[in-house]
């Protein structure tokens, strides 16, 4: 059983909030993600993940941020992206809120690994880390999903965006979807380069190869990120 923080009543929540408190806030996008996955597929991904975790942690869940900031997929179909200091003010006022509310050990998870998007959520918890006694972790799920890459050979090296781990993570998730598997994708932006258009180098929306995407792959690279982030937590809680 897992519960969200804004579902409590405020005895429910003066019940559940103590100094050991766990609070996980997923972050995700509304991104182009190829003709086969959805415009969710940042926020689905660690959603889910934060809902098992909590169910092993007891931690409580926040209420999901569905936007983030979208740089080289911004002019894909259907992307929506907020400005990096947005991103960033929201998520500092939200942590800064829990704290006040005597949150002490917070989680936030993005599903959504862009670079630029990580630096707004990293500075956010900076600041708040600076200003007071807290533990907070930033993190996006993908940054334990690519772990994945050394040990498993059914993976690509260069695996990523719509890929084949996204995928199938979408496809064990919620495959009602998924569209197919998507497509090849044959070119990347240039290492480096800041362009105002890295979308015509992937105009399908896709950064590797989904075609060998499947719901049993899903299910396993899930398990593996869930069974860290539940690793991380048990530690963070013992600092």
């Amino acid at each position: 059983m897992f519960m969200y923080l804004d579902e409590l009543s405020m005895k429910e929540f003066k019940e559940n909030v103590n100094e050991n408190t766990v609070v996980i806030l997923p972050i995700g996008a509304i991104e182009g993600h190829g003709s086969h996955l959805p415009l969710c597929t940042d926020s689905i991904q660690p959603e889910y993940v934060a809902e098992k975790v909590a169910q092993q942690t007891k931690a409580l869940i926040a209420p999901p941020i569905r936007y983030g900031f979208c740089s080289s997929t911004r002019n894909l179909a259907g992307t929506i992206t907020i400005s990096f200091d947005t991103l960033r003010s929201l998520v500092y006022d939200i942590l800064s809120e829990f704290l006040r509310n005597g949150i002490k050990n917070i989680v936030v998870l993005s599903g959504h690994a862009g670079r630029v998007h990580m630096a707004a959520l990293r500075l956010a918890a900076e600041k708040v880390v600076r200003e007071n006694k807290v533990n907070i972790m930033v993190l996006s799920d993908y940054d334990i999903a690519y772990d994945l890459l050394d040990s498993d050979e059914s993976i690509p090296n260069d695996d990523s965006h719509s890929g084949l781990i996204e995928t199938s993570r979408v496809m064990a998730i919620r495959g009602d979807l998924v569209k197919g598997k998507g497509t090849a994708g044959k070119d990347r932006p240039p290492k480096f380069m800041v362009l105002p258009d890295p979308e015509k180098y992937f105009p399908s929306g896709v950064m590797g190869d989904p075609r060998d995407a499947s719901k049993e792959k899903g299910n396993e690279i899930n398990d593996f990120i869930i069974n860290e982030l539940v690793k991380l937590i048990e530690d963070m809680r013992e600092r």
